[in-house]
C-alpha cells in the first residue's frame, strides 16, 4: 500500500522491482559489524489476534530499542538477496511476509529464508488491491492458495499452517476474513512505525527517515518491502544504525499462545483506516 502521503514522487512499478544498488557516495558501512539478535518472541492466537499500533490498538510488548523487521512482498531475485546478505551478516533474524506467486516462482530464496532461520509468514497469493473489494469467498481462497505455494515449496502439507501469521495487502482487513482467520488461530501481524518504502526516494534519505521514525517511537514492528531497489541497498546501513543505536532485533516465531501485548493509549486511532478511506 502507499500508507502516507509523502511529497516524494510515487514509484513506478518497474522501479520499485529494479535491483537498484547504493550510490557510490553511499558510507562503507561493512567495517563495523555486531550481532543484531535478541530474543525470539512467539506468537500464537487461539480464537485469534491482530497486533500492530498503525491498524490495531494493541502491539506486541517490545523493550526499549528492541525492533521486530518484517519484510512484504518477496522473494524477488536481487533485492532480497541482498537483504538476506545484510541480515546474515549482522545476525539478525526477519519475518518475510511472502507472496504466494512469488514464493512459487523463487522457490530457492524461500528455502534460504528458513535454512537462515527467518520466520516466513503470508501475504496472500496475488496480492490484491484490496481484499475489501473481493468477495469473501475470493478473499480465503486467495489466502489459502497463498499459504499452500509457501509450504509446498518447503515440502509441508497444507493441512496444518506451519506458521500462522498472516497480513493484509494494504492492511485492508475485513470483519468476516478477521473472523475467519480468528477460527483458524491465525493471527493478523500488522505494524507499529514503516519506511514509506513505496515512495521513490535515495537509500540515504530512506535511512534517515526511518531511523527519524525510530528515535520517536523507541522499538516497534517495523514495515519494509525487501522486494524494493532503495531499500536493498539501504538495509547493510540501516542495520548497522541499529547496531550504533544499541537495538536489538527480536524474533516474531510461529507460537501456540499470545504474546506480551501492549495496549495503545486512549487517543489511539488508526492510521491505515484513514489511508484506505482517502482521508490520510
Amino acid at each position: 500500500m502507499s500508507p502516507d502521503r509523502s511529497t516524494e514522487k510515487p514509484l513506478s512499478r518497474r522501479a520499485l522491482l529494479a535491483g537498484a544498488t547504493a550510490s557510490a557516495a553511499w558510507p562503507v558501512w561493512a567495517q563495523a559489524r555486531c550481532s543484531l539478535r535478541g530474543r525470539s518472541i512467539a506468537v500464537g492466537a487461539p480464537g485469534g489476534l491482530a497486533i500492530g499500533l498503525q491498524s490495531y490498538p494493541r502491539t506486541l510488548a517490545l523493550d526499549d530499542r528492541e525492533v521486530v523487521l518484517t519484510l512484504d512482498d518477496g522473494p524477488l531475485p536481487g533485492p532480497t538477496d541482498r537483504v538476506l546478505d545484510a541480515l546474515r551478516m549482522f545476525d539478525a533474524r526477519a519475518t518475510f511476509f511472502l507472496i504466494g506467486r512469488n514464493a512459487a516462482a523463487n522457490p530457492g530464496h524461500v528455502r534460504r529464508m528458513a535454512a537462515e532461520g527467518h520466520t516466513l509468514a503470508h501475504h496472500t497469493y496475488s496480492h490484491p488491491w484490496t481484499l475489501r473489494q473481493r468477495s469473501f469467498l475470493a478473499g480465503t481462497q486467495d489466502i489459502e492458495q497463498g499459504i499452500g505455494a509457501v509450504q509446498s515449496v518447503l515440502g509441508l502439507s497444507p493441512a496444518q499452517v506451519a506458521t500462522p501469521l498472516f497480513r493484509y495487502p494494504g492492511f485492508a482487513d475485513t470483519p468476516a476474513l478477521n473472523a475467519w482467520l480468528a477460527a483458524k488461530d491465525i493471527a493478523v501481524i500488522g505494524s507499529d512505525l514503516w519506511a514509506s518504502d513505496w515512495t521513490a526516494m535515495s537509500p540515504e534519505r530512506q535511512l534517515n527517515l526511518l531511523m527519524g521514525r525510530l528515535a520517536r517511537a523507541r522499538k516497534g514492528i517495523v514495515l519494509l518491502h525487501d522486494v524494493v531497489g532503495q531499500t536493498a541497498a539501504m538495509f547493510p546501513a540501516f542495520l548497522k544504525a541499529l547496531c550504533d543505536g544499541g537495538y536489538k532485533v527480536a524474533h516474531m516465531t510461529a507460537g501456540s499462545s499470545a504474546p506480551g501485548l501492549m495496549q495503545a493509549p486512549g487517543n489511539w486511532r488508526s492510521q491505515t483506516e484513514r489511508i484506505i478511506a482517502g482521508r490520510g
